[in-house]
């Protein structure tokens, strides 16, 4: 299983504050997807632009097709990659986990766990993300700090030491607070534009 099977079964099974929103989810995983990529040498980064490097395939469809996503775009910069290939990719990763509600679309887009929510349907990737999780790696802990899930150690984390990774989960960071920001943006415009209504 990839880094984004392992960030989904994450944010499926460990607790947080908040409910993890579903477009900061999907920029992490895109985010989890070209770490992947980086570390099996598909591809490469010139500074903080993607370049294809190998045309090798994983046999995981999701990981393939980013792959194939960056061969698109020659010099694509990481943080544009992430809005373009992360758009809607949550819900593709959660139906790959056996975990999503049927594209039903619920409050704010927050992926939580229900009573009426399966588990992740295969037990032995929901054991080795855990157990991922468990032992605290820098990658998957960083990642699913983004999106606002804490890891019991996670000041205790080392972070990772290829530069190309750190960068990737950098831009992720900084791509979630962008999210939190337009989202406040809308609600300020739209409580706005409500109270001119009412002032009619």
């Amino acid at each position: 299983m990839t880094t984004a099977h392992d960030l989904t079964i994450v944010s499926l099974e460990v607790g947080s504050e908040y409910p993890v929103e579903r477009g900061d989810l999907s920029l992490a995983l895109a985010g989890a997807e070209l770490v992947d990529l980086l570390d099996a040498g598909r591809v490469s980064l010139d500074g903080l632009r993607l370049r294809p490097a190998s045309p090798s395939q994983s046999g995981d469809p999701l990981l393939d097709a980013a792959a194939l996503l960056v061969a698109e775009e020659p010099a694509e910069s990481v943080e544009d990659w992430l809005w373009r290939r992360g758009r809607g990719l949550a819900v593709e990763y959660l139906a790959a986990a056996g975990a999503d509600d049927g594209g039903r679309r619920r409050s704010r887009w927050t992926v939580r766990r229900t009573a009426d929510r399966p588990a992740p349907a295969d037990p032995s990737a929901r054991r080795k993300a855990t157990e991922r999780w468990s032992l605290g790696d820098p990658v998957l802990v960083g990642l699913a700090a983004a999106v606002g899930i804490r890891h019991e150690s996670a000041d205790q984390v080392a972070d990772p030491e290829d530069d190309g990774i750190a960068a990737v989960l950098a831009t992720v960071n900084d791509a979630v607070v962008e999210l939190a920001a337009i989202r406040q943006r809308r609600s300020i415009e739209e409580a706005a534009f409500d109270n001119i209504w009412r002032g009619m």
